[in-house]
């Protein structure tokens, strides 16, 4: 066999490898990329899940606040705080006495 087959063949070889070792790492990265694309469709599913929850929180929230201002709003004009005098000072900040 002359050189030059030699060298032929070993450059064949090479290129065949380095085919092969591209191959493999082309087949990798699409796998992460599958892996990637698949995971923020996990984590986006997710997210829909919590931000439909958290929506109908408000909204529950929301009755809750409508219901409890109309009941303040019916208590109001009925409601003898209120509708009294303050008590004087004295009485608020009075000093309590007791039994020794």
């Amino acid at each position: 066999m002359e050189r030059q087959d030699v060298e032929d063949s070993s450059d064949d070889m090479r290129k065949v490898q380095r085919r092969e070792k591209n191959r493999i790492a082309a087949q990798k990265s699409r796998l992460r990329q599958t892996q990637k694309a698949d995971t923020l469709h996990l984590e986006s599913e997710d997210l829909e899940r919590q931000n439909a929850a958290l929506r109908r929180e408000i909204k529950q929230l929301t009755e809750e606040m409508k219901h409890f201002t109309s009941v303040l709003s019916s208590h109001e004009p009925l409601c003898s705080i209120l509708t009294s005098p303050p008590p004087p000072p004295e009485v608020l900040y009075a000093t309590h006495s007791f039994h020794q």
